[in-house]
């Protein structure tokens, strides 16, 4: 009699802006046929990565509010990789919040009989190409996602310069100079990543210190529906440099709109896809100590006291 199938954990990790739902959506392709089970995290209240993954053919788990990898919720980390593997699927595939510290899951999988259903294969660090020298100076949680990856994908190398390229490959190299590392565009790997790290070493034995993600500020804005396109990319704009993030759905005057924006570019289009109602009308704005983002998100409002209806 056969025991009960073991499931092929993944890790997606990255900063925010990297592209990491991008690249799951290029990603799971490499598993067509098998039976694929998504953990999502969001740090936000309002969980936005899991609409744009709908409809990829897997089942999917969206965990928000929070990083489920902080040493005070890693419990609700582990339930939800019990469930899913109560499902016996062959791949698991975690997305986790740009702002989350990983290096706790690699301790739980050093555990012998912790997880006897579960075979962690490794992590993928996803980096953004132009960004990357900038944040890696500035946020700590970088340097503890790179840490925690088996591999390093460089993404959104078509937006950057040679010299760019080089000083990111550099920091790289610089504190991880044992991990392979891959270039690329949109997001696109081939089955060179999994073959790698299907031959990976085994996760190193000695323990790693399980740390709270990065001084954080967030806030939830509630946007009136009246609101017009032009409007709320105006009303963004007045606050974006004293962001990492500003993600959501809006409905507006000409529709559905999805904001996603990372560093100065305020990205607001149109999407045709199926979002649960208490999704719509929030967006989640991301930002670090030192950045006085509540203080110019109410400047901003200021400025359209018939759209923004609440800042918490």
């Amino acid at each position: 009699m056969q025991g009960k199938p073991v499931s092929r954990l993944y890790l997606i990790t990255g900063f925010l802006g990297a592209g990491k739902t991008t690249f799951l959506k290029q990603f799971i392709r490499l598993f067509a046929g098998q039976k694929i089970q998504l953990i999502v995290n969001e740090f936000g209240k309002e969980s936005v990565d899991g609409a744009l993954l709908a409809g990829l053919g897997a089942y999917l788990e969206e965990i928000a509010g929070g990083s489920v990898f902080c040493s005070c919720r890693m419990d609700q980390f582990e339930k939800v990789l019990r469930e899913s593997a109560g499902l016996c699927p062959d791949v698991i595939l975690v997305e986790a919040s740009g702002l989350s510290d990983p290096t706790g899951v690699r301790r739980l999988f050093t555990q012998a009989g912790r997880f006897p259903d579960i075979r962690y294969m490794g992590g993928v660090c996803l980096i953004d190409a132009v960004r990357f020298p900038k944040l890696y100076a500035t946020a700590r949680t970088c340097k503890k996602q790179l840490a925690a990856s088996d591999v390093a994908v460089i993404n959104k190398a078509d937006l950057a310069d040679e010299a760019q390229r080089a000083e990111t490959r550099r920091l790289i190299a610089g504190q991880r100079p044992d991990i392979p590392v891959f270039e690329t565009s949109y997001g696109k790997v081939g089955v060179d990543v999994l073959s790698w790290l299907q031959g990976k070493q085994q996760i190193s034995e000695q323990p790693m210190m399980m740390t709270a993600d990065l001084t954080l500020k967030k806030l939830l804005v509630t946007v009136s529906p009246k609101i017009s396109a032009y409007a709320l990319t105006k009303f963004i704009e007045m606050f974006l440099e004293d962001t990492y993030r500003v993600k959501g759905f809006v409905r507006t005057a000409e529709g559905l709109m999805l904001v996603d924006c990372v560093g100065n570019l305020a990205k607001v289009e149109p999407f045709g896809g199926q979002v649960d109602a208490e999704k719509v009308g929030r967006l989640v704005v991301l930002s670090g100590e030192g950045m006085p983002v509540r203080t110019a998100v109410q400047q901003a409002a200021g400025w359209y006291p018939d759209y923004i209806l609440k800042i918490e």
